[in-house]
């Protein structure tokens, strides 16, 4: 476990945020221009549609499968709406700001899910092959709830009915990117994938470096202009994973997935993205601060289910299925 904890904390992609941090905290110019920062969003979602597509595709579909995909999309709109009352409440943040705050904990962290399944092997209760696929269908599900609730649910003051409101958040240029390569990814499959692979795999971890450069640039910014994290956020981004990974685990079991399998499902629910709904929020929600939900997501939560919550996720769900035993 502390080795694949320092394999991901030695990663390029986590060291180029953490050089955006530290340049920004060291007053650097460094800067990368917002028409390209906005051109890897796109970039970045578009891959990640497309590769969720596929996996779909190539997982098969079986009773299993529709079952975690069930929970797994459920849980996803669900989270975020469990977390947002708690963000404005305790957390103390405005409407749009716990909206997008809330849309990062209803999705997912590859990083995390993959660290998880090296862990879990390790332990001999290896995830199933189609949690890859639920992995990818949860990317998307939480976008849509954050901004409904970062929206409103009623007119948002500014004249727009809800009508207006809901057209906005579905047909929302991210949204409509994610799901459409989603959609495309699922109708080429694996063959019709191979034909552009090379430039949305090749390309994909050197634009995933820079994007996340940019937004540790944007989220120390933020940081040293608002000094928006408050110890009530900290709070909130250790106790969310513990929660949120308690309730995947626990419905993981309860419809029938194996030791494995229910502790990636509470995985996924525990983590937080720092890919997908960082993107989505910074095309979708510009006034949101990527001070509050990047640290948050990245900086803590990241760091604590690497270290401790993948460990007591994979206990919980060995005792649920009355096999426990030690965790390494």
């Amino acid at each position: 476990m502390d080795a694949s904890a320092l394999q991901t904390f030695t990663s390029p992609v986590v060291l180029f945020f953490v050089l955006g941090v530290l340049a920004a905290f060291a007053r650097s110019d460094l800067a990368i221009p917002e028409a390209i920062a906005k051109g890897m969003s796109l970039y970045l979602m578009a891959a990640i549609g497309l590769k969720g597509g596929v996996a779909v595709s190539s997982s098969g579909i079986d009773g299993t499968v529709l079952a975690a995909l069930a929970v797994g999309v459920a849980l996803g709109f669900a989270l975020p709406f469990l977390a947002f009352p708690v963000l404005k409440g305790f957390g103390k943040l405005d409407q749009v700001n716990a909206g997008a705050v809330a849309a990062h904990y209803g999705s997912v962290s590859v990083v995390t899910f993959v660290t998880a399944i090296e862990i879990l092997e390790f332990q001999s209760r290896p995830a199933g092959g189609f949690m890859v696929a639920v992995m990818a269908a949860m990317e998307t599900p939480a976008i849509l709830s954050g901004l409904l609730l970062a929206r409103g649910m009623g007119s948002n003051g500014n004249g727009q009915s809800t009508g207006e409101m809901l057209h906005e958040v579905f047909f929302n240029a991210s949204v409509v990117l994610l799901l459409g390569a989603f959609a495309i990814g699922m109708v080429a499959g694996p063959d019709g994938f191979s034909e552009i692979s090379p430039f949305f795999e090749a390309g994909f971890k050197g634009v995933l470096c820079l994007f996340l450069l940019d937004m540790g640039l944007i989220a120390a910014r933020r940081m040293i202009d608002s000094r928006s994290l408050t110890w009530r956020l900290v709070v909130i981004a250790i106790a969310l994973p513990i929660f949120n990974g308690a309730i995947g685990t626990v419905a993981g079991t309860l419809v029938g997935l194996d030791v494995g399998s229910a502790a990636a499902l509470g995985v996924l629910t525990a983590s937080a993205s720092y890919i997908a709904v960082p993107a989505a929020m910074r095309l979708a929600l510009p006034e949101a601060d990527p001070g509050i939900y990047l640290t948050m997501s990245l900086s803590i939560t990241f760091p604590f289910n690497i270290l401790i919550n993948i460990g007591l996720i994979s206990a919980l769900a060995a005792v649920l299925a009355g096999t426990p035993g030690a965790v390494p």
